[in-house]
């Protein structure tokens, strides 16, 4: 009789404890990133770099677009960088100001930027880069001039809503493009 009581009690005790469900955590989609490889992009008459061969460089067909404006699409990354130009005719201050200026438009969702100077005065490259930390539309934004003929600006986008936590490998990856392209940037005169 113990031992029927004792599974009895064991059975009760056990049906009457509290066993919520535990959901999982929200999981992201793994995201496999190319080998890095990359070619010369010289289809414009005021630039060329070198970009990643898993990209797509299209003529940026937006309104207001202006020459030398395109588009660096990775389609496998759903990712955009953005690139502006505009000729340089004693107005680097402007354009300087400019970029900064829509850099920190973000700073309403930013939780810092972080401003990284670029310098290579025997290949004629001065810019800034800028790191946008937090969950907004742009992480990275740049510029780049030779100072007095050229100025050249960029945007990274990618297609999806700004979860800084999920993006920040593909942030981290394209990220590593765009100093390659910055790098290997020659001015066409």
């Amino acid at each position: 009789m113990l031992h029927r009581r004792t599974i009895l009690i064991l059975v009760v005790s056990l049906l009457s404890c509290d066993r919520g469900v535990v959901p999982k955590p929200a999981g992201y989609v793994r995201i496999d990133t190319p080998e890095k490889s990359y070619h010369l992009y010289s289809s414009q008459p005021f630039y060329s770099f070198e970009v990643p061969d898993y990209a797509v460089v299209e003529r940026d067909s937006s309104r207001g677009a202006e020459a030398g404006w395109v588009n660096v699409v990775i389609p496998q990354l759903n990712g955009k960088i953005h690139l502006s130009y505009k000729p340089v005719r004693d107005n680097l201050g402007d354009y300087i100001a400019d970029s900064r200026t829509l850099a920190y438009k973000h700073m309403v969702k930013a939780e810092a930027i972080e401003e990284t100077p670029f310098v290579q005065r025997e290949q004629n490259r001065f810019g800034m880069v800028y790191d946008l930390k937090g969950n907004v539309a742009s992480a990275v934004q740049f510029f780049i001039t030779d100072s007095t003929h050229h100025f050249l600006r960029g945007s990274l986008y990618f297609n999806c809503p700004p979860n800084r936590d999920s993006l920040n490998p593909l942030i981290d990856f394209v990220r590593e493009d765009i100093i390659h392209m910055i790098e290997t940037t020659q001015w066409k005169y």
